[in-house]
C-alpha cells in the first residue's frame, strides 16, 4: 500500500503517515495569526495583574474578557447570546434551533496572577473558526456553536466548573453558597450580577439539551511537561483525571509555651499535619509503584496569623487536600486513607480534625471515535501523532460524563500552568486552531 505525504498547511513541509480516509478540504489558517495575537494581547492588557493576569470566576475581570471576545466577535458579522448561567455563545447565525450542532470553547477565567493562554486558547480558537467560514462563506455541514465558559478554575470559590455544572444542572445549593476569596461574598451573588438565572440553577434545571449536542470540543494549553519533552505542538487528550478536593481541613490541637510543655504532653496541631501529610505521600508512593495513577497537593498550609509567633506551640492549622487520578476507586482509596490517618494520628498527638464537604469530579475518557479525527486532523497537518491524558481538569469532563460525545485538542506549552510564564508559541496555536478546524468541518 502506498504511503501518503501530508502537507503542513503552516509551513509547507511534508512527511510521510499512515494512510488514513481522505481529509475535508480546508484552507490554511496562518492568515489568521495577526488576529490571533491581537486578541490575546487585548486579553492581558484588560486583566494584568502585577505578575501575571487575574480574570476571576464570575468577577469583573471576566466579565470584561467575555465582553472584549463578545464585541469582536459582532464586529466580524457573528450571532451572539449569554445563556442562563451566563456563559457566553458565538455562532454563524444559521437557525439552530431545532437543529443538532457541535460545540467547541473553553474558560476565560484564571488563576490569581497566572498565564493568558489558559481556557482563553480555546475560546479563541472557536472564534478563529468561526470567523474563517464566516470570512469565506462557507456553510459546515453541521452547525457550529462556540462556547466561552464562566468560572472552571477552584482559585476563587474552591469549586470548579461552574458555569458548566450550572449549564448541565450538577451546581449543587452547597457550592452556590461558597465565598470568593477576597470579597466574601457568595457564588450565588457573584452569578446572579453576572446575569445568570439563578432560581433555575438553584433548582437544578438542565439549561441545555444535551441531545442536541453532536460534540463538544475543547482546545486547551497543555498544563505540564511532556508535549515540550515528546517534541508535540498539537496533540489528541485520551481521558481527563478526576478529583476529590478538600478547600478547608481544620487540625485543632493546644497551644502552649514552646520552651515549657514536654514532647509526651504537647497537642502540637503542626506537627500532627507534617505526619498526615508525610503519611499520605507514603500512600501515593505506594500507589504509583503497583501501577496506579495519582497525584496529591495540600495547595494552602497556615497557622492563625492572629496569634502564631516563635515560641508558641500551634494549636490550629488550617489546610486543603487535593487528589487526581484517571480512576475512581484510586479517590475513593485515597480519601478513605485520609480520614484513616487523620483517626490515627488524632489518637497519637492528642489532636482532632475537622473536615468540609468534599468537592469531587468524577474522571473522563474522551470519545475514541474524535480521538480518532483529531489524529486524522494532526496528519493533514503534517503533524507527528501521539494521543496523551490530561493531568489537569477540565470543563470538558463535565460534558462527557453528561454523555456528551467528547474531544480535546491539547497545544504546547512551556513553563507550567497555573503562573505568568505560561509560553505558548503563535505558529503552535495556528496548528492547534487547524487541526480544531479539520475536526469540525469533518462533521456532516
Amino acid at each position: 500500500m502506498p504511503v501518503n505525504v501530508q502537507t503542513n498547511t503552516l509551513t509547507g513541509t511534508s512527511k510521510p503517515s499512515a494512510p488514513h480516509p481522505v481529509p475535508v478540504a480546508t484552507p490554511s489558517l496562518d492568515h489568521l495569526t495577526g488576529e490571533a495575537e491581537r486578541l490575546f494581547e487585548k486579553l492581558a492588557e484588560l486583566s494584568r495583574d502585577k505578575t501575571g493576569v487575574s480574570r476571576p470566576s464570575y468577577g469583573r475581570t471576566e466579565s470584561i474578557a467575555f465582553d472584549m471576545i463578545e464585541e469582536f466577535a459582532r464586529t466580524e458579522g457573528l450571532k451572539t447570546c449569554r445563556d442562563a448561567a451566563a456563559n457566553l455563545i458565538i455562532e454563524l447565525g444559521e437557525d439552530t434551533e431545532n437543529n443538532g450542532y457541535v460545540l467547541t470553547g473553553s474558560h476565560l477565567d484564571s488563576v490569581p496572577q497566572g498565564g493568558n493562554y489558559d481556557g482563553s486558547a480555546g475560546v479563541i480558537a472557536g472564534l478563529l473558526c468561526l470567523v474563517e467560514m464566516k470570512r469565506a462563506g462557507i456553510k459546515p455541514a453541521i452547525p457550529v456553536k462556540v462556547i466561552a465558559l464562566r468560572g472552571e478554575e477552584s482559585a476563587w470559590f474552591g469549586a470548579c466548573y461552574l458555569g458548566s455544572k450550572a449549564l448541565l444542572g450538577k451546581l449543587d445549593e452547597t457550592e452556590q453558597e461558597l465565598t470568593q476569596r477576597d470579597d466574601g461574598r457568595t457564588l450565588r451573588e457573584h452569578m446572579a450580577e453576572c446575569g445568570a438565572e439563578i432560581e433555575r440553577i438553584s433548582a437544578g434545571e438542565k439549561l441545555i439539551d444535551t441531545g442536541r449536542i453532536k460534540a463538544f470540543l475543547e482546545l486547551h494549553i497543555e498544563q505540564g511537561p511532556v508535549m515540550v519533552a515528546r517534541n508535540l505542538s498539537v496533540a489528541a487528550v485520551t481521558g481527563i483525571r478526576g478529583n476529590i478536593r478538600h478547600r478547608r481541613i481544620k487540625c485543632i490541637g493546644e497551644a502552649g509555651h514552646s520552651g515549657a510543655v514536654p514532647r509526651w504532653l504537647r497537642h502540637d496541631a503542626v506537627f500532627a499535619v507534617s505526619e498526615l501529610i508525610t503519611r499520605i505521600d507514603d500512600h501515593w508512593t505506594t500507589i504509583l509503584q503497583h501501577g496506579g495513577d495519582l497525584v496529591a497537593t495540600c495547595g494552602i498550609l497556615s497557622t492563625n496569623p492572629q496569634n502564631h509567633a516563635m515560641s508558641r506551640i500551634p494549636g490550629e492549622v488550617t489546610f486543603s487536600f487535593e487528589a487526581r487520578s484517571q480512576y475512581e476507586h484510586t479517590l475513593a482509596a485515597i480519601e478513605a486513607l485520609l480520614h484513616s490517618e487523620c483517626a490515627t494520628i488524632t489518637y497519637e498527638r492528642k489532636v482532632k480534625f475537622e473536615f468540609d464537604k468534599p468537592v469531587k469530579t468524577p474522571p473522563a475518557v474522551m470519545d475514541e471515535n474524535l480521538i480518532e479525527r483529531i489524529n486524522n486532523a494532526c496528519m493533514d497537518e503534517g503533524l507527528p501523532v501521539e494521543a496523551i491524558p490530561s493531568g489537569a481538569g477540565h470543563d470538558a469532563s463535565l460534558f462527557a460524563n453528561a454523555g456528551v460525545p467528547t474531544g480535546m485538542i491539547f497545544v504546547r506549552n512551556r513553563n507550567g500552568s497555573h503562573n505568568p510564564e505560561e509560553e505558548m508559541d503563535m505558529e503552535d496555536f495556528i496548528r492547534g486552531t487547524s487541526v480544531l478546524y479539520r475536526t469540525i468541518m469533518e462533521f456532516e
